[in-house]
């Protein structure tokens, strides 16, 4: 697998080459972050991280209308000592008057950014009509780090996904498991002059030998202004278990509201669900593709769960601005979600209480960004674990360039 990703890497070198090259961006960043991890009021259950990621890349325009992007990615962590190599966005981007078509190593995020977001590899094609624009893609998530990936459809995958990737055993302990995504989606950006809307169906098809695949159903609403935004959307899912021919089912969504100020301040709030198992019912769990952690502490899948977010951001200056936000965590079900941190759940009670985090944002005029917040995870606020400890975090992030 190793070698086939450094071949694709020089195919796609090599038709660029037969390209007269316009302009280029080098450089070399370099990621180093911190965190401070605590239980209880007295931090007698702590842990310290460090790890930083040094990121080369290139950036070449292709005549007057494509692009090719090209970055890797060396990250290193600290007790235990342990260094990853990665190779991170490198796709071949060509624009046409009224399409585009991406291949390669690329981001996606589904409509409502709850069940497939990251890096995959594989194609995008784009095409604006006078009634929205039309996309259709395909990406594969063999080739990736699994961390990156962060793929815990089963119980197996979320074990193994905490497991120190072992360089001496490269092939069996790096990769993410192997599942296809197919995503097929239409958007219209002004529907009347002021609706967006967006509809979309992915499928999720398992070749790990798991035998999980899943298909999912969405659409999006959203009002934008520029002072003024609201969006609500939803999910419907099929599941299908290798063996069974009944399908399960599951359902998601979200709906949010945001206010921005004269001086770009912000305020939103934000609510998402979940199912969870619903007894006698068809209703399942729900099962994203990626894991798109909710919440700055807990930091878990959004299956069984519901959260309630408000946030609101401050811009003191041009270089400096804060955000402050509190959410509540409630489970869907007494079944899905049982992993809070240290003790794990074994009870009756579906909130698991608050967390309130506070997040300060720099950047200089030459490019270099501090990222410093802390918050606090309160159990007893909640009847799930009202007995458990609180839960801590301080983090750290400062990305600068050295070219």
């Amino acid at each position: 697998m190793r070698k086939n990703l450094k071949v694709f890497v020089l195919i796609i070198l090599f038709s660029v080459s037969a390209f007269t090259l316009q302009a280029q961006d080098f450089g070399i960043l370099v990621d180093q972050s911190g965190d401070f991890n605590a239980h209880g009021a007295d931090f007698e259950d702590k842990r310290l991280d460090y790890s930083g990621t040094v990121i080369p890349y290139l950036s070449l325009l292709i005549g007057d209308n494509s692009e090719f992007i090209f970055s890797a990615g060396f990250t290193y962590c600290i007790d235990p000592w342990f260094y990853i190599p990665e190779l991170l966005q490198t796709e071949l981007a060509l624009r046409f008057e009224k399409s585009e078509f991406r291949i390669g190593r690329m981001f996606y995020t589904d409509p409502l950014g709850i069940i497939a977001g990251g890096l995959f590899d594989g194609a995008l094609f784009s095409l604006d009509t006078k009634l929205g624009t039309l996309s259709a893609g395909g990406w594969y998530t063999g080739f990736l780090f699994k961390s990156r990936a962060a793929i815990t459809m089963t119980d197996n995958e979320e074990v193994d996904l905490y497991k120190m990737p072992d360089l001496n055993d490269f092939i069996n302990t790096y990769f993410a498991p192997r599942r296809v995504l197919a995503a097929l989606s239409w958007e219209h950006p002004s529907i009347g002059g002021f609706l967006n809307m967006q509809l979309a169906a992915l499928g999720q098809f398992d070749f790990s030998g798991a035998g999980l695949d899943s298909h999912y159903f969405i659409a999006r609403l959203a009002i934008p202004s520029r002072r003024f935004r609201f969006d609500i959307g939803g999910c419907f899912e099929l599941i299908q278990y290798a063996g069974q021919q009944e399908m399960g089912m599951a359902v998601a969504g979200q709906i949010g509201i945001s206010l921005i100020s004269r001086k770009e301040n912000q305020f939103s709030l934000r609510g998402v669900f979940s199912s969870g198992v619903f007894e006698d019912t068809p209703i399942g769990a729900f099962m994203p593709l990626t894991t798109l952690p909710q919440g700055n502490l807990l930091k878990t899948k959004l299956s069984g769960l519901s959260v309630i977010t408000m946030s609101h951001l401050t811009r003191f200056s041009e270089t400096f601005s804060t955000e402050l936000s509190a959410a509540y965590f409630v489970r869907s079900d007494l079944g899905t979600y049982d992993n809070y941190p240290v003790i794990g759940i074994n009870s009756d009670g579906f909130f698991l209480g608050p967390e309130f985090y506070i997040r300060f944002f720099w950047h200089s005029p030459t490019g270099m960004q501090m990222n410093v917040g802390g918050g606090v995870f309160m159990p007893f606020l909640g009847d799930a674990v009202r007995d458990a400890n609180i839960l801590w975090r301080v983090e750290i992030s400062i990305l600068f360039s050295l070219i």
